[in-house]
């Protein structure tokens, strides 16, 4: 029995579209005893999206940004939030979008990009699939400033942080976004070694 056996929608109905779409969704789902259950569920589809951290080998060091974010603000962070750069894909394929994304927000124009792997950040409740990149660079891929785009809201500062400064940023409370908190692990394991 695959998942599509056990879910059968019923009602599906907009709440909003102004930027992204949030549904009402009412579904029958077939517990594991095999009884069903009907369940009314919010999903908020903003689409995907990949993020990137680039890691420099010989400095040991990454490339953050630091940037401002409401939804983080208006559940208590009173400060910017220290982030790996990413950006949502918009018909464009992950490698892609993510080279653009470190352009714009990094101001580096990255040469090898890899996938290390792709996962849902709030599976509950947001549709969303994360792509996860690294990608390594060196002054000299510097094209730019970075920053972001000031008509998109952006106004992004780019950090140079030392790699084992950035992991102590998590363990004292200044990188609490979960993105980069998964790249820099990642990077603690795989590429710091």
């Amino acid at each position: 029995m695959t998942i599509s056996d056990r879910v059968r929608i019923k009602d599906e109905r907009v709440l909003s579209h102004a930027r992204y779409l949030l549904k009402s969704i009412t579904f029958d789902y077939r517990r594991a005893s095999g009884e069903w259950q009907t369940q009314v569920r919010e999903v908020y589809d903003r689409g995907n999206a990949a993020t990137l951290l680039p890691y420099n080998l010989a400095g040991r060091t990454v490339v953050l940004v630091r940037q401002f974010r409401l939804p983080a603000y208006l559940n208590g962070h009173d400060d910017l939030l220290i982030e790996a750069a990413a950006g949502m894909l918009d018909d464009a394929s992950p490698e892609e979008r993510i080279r653009a994304e470190v352009e714009e927000e990094a101001g580096y124009r990255l040469h090898a990009v890899r996938k290390v792997f792709e996962a849902f950040m709030s599976a509950g409740a947001v549709t969303e699939k994360l792509h996860f990149f690294v990608a390594e660079y060196d002054p000299s891929m510097r094209i730019g400033s970075g920053g972001g785009l000031a008509d998109e809201g952006e106004d992004i500062e780019v950090l140079e942080l030392p790699i084992d400064s950035a992991l102590a940023m998590i363990a004292d409370g200044r990188i609490v976004d979960a993105k980069t908190i998964m790249l820099l692990q990642y990077a603690a394991l795989h590429v710091f070694r």
